[in-house]
């Protein structure tokens, strides 16, 4: 546990507890919400192949998650570690000048 607080510069065990539900929720909401988006936006494998469908519900539910991680990890106290989590990943994805 101490080599992941030190990881991820947090000072509670309580705060890894947080991070991981906030994860959890995260995944399984955007998971959850991205199908009724999806036929809103008449996107199904009717009008798309099986291909097309799930190539656009997992770009989709990319978006989506991302802008849910910061959100959750805001409502359950942690978005200092979100945010910071978010701006680490945007630059891997060489999104970087969109954050600083």
């Amino acid at each position: 546990m101490e080599k992941l607080k030190a990881r991820w510069g947090i000072e509670h065990n309580w705060q890894i507890i947080v991070i991981l539900i906030v994860f959890a929720v995260t995944g399984s909401t955007a998971s959850y919400i991205g199908k009724p988006i999806l036929s809103f936006l008449n996107i199904t494998t009717e009008t798309f192949s099986s291909f097309g469908y799930w190539t656009l519900r997992i770009v989709l539910l990319f978006i989506v998650y991302q802008f849910l991680l910061v959100f959750f990890g805001w409502i359950f106290g942690q978005y200092k570690f979100f945010w910071n989590f978010e701006k680490k990943m945007l630059r891997r994805l060489g999104l970087k000048r969109f954050i600083d």
